[in-house]
């Protein structure tokens, strides 16, 4: 399975220990960009998703905020037949 997974975390983030215990459950290989460590790429985040809040979810180009099951499955099943577009 060949998926494009970034979760944007932040430390002290309880949310974001959900989503990534989420994807591990599923043997999914994801990139974490703790945020509250890296300013830069909190400031690129906003700019994407125009949101402040941790945890933010990219999946196959696909934008999840916080912790939805629902819409992650959807994001990680569209990006098995059509590489992610």
């Amino acid at each position: 399975m060949n998926q494009n997974v970034t979760v944007y975390t932040s430390v002290l983030c309880p949310v974001c220990g959900m989503v990534k215990t989420f994807l591990d459950s599923l043997d999914i290989t994801y990139k974490e960009v703790a945020v509250d460590l890296n300013p830069v790429e909190r400031i690129k985040l906003v700019g994407k998703t125009k949101k402040l809040t941790v945890p933010q979810t990219n999946i196959n180009g696909k934008w999840i905020s916080g912790f939805n099951p629902e819409k992650m499955l959807d994001a990680l099943n569209s990006g098995l037949g059509n590489n992610g577009m």
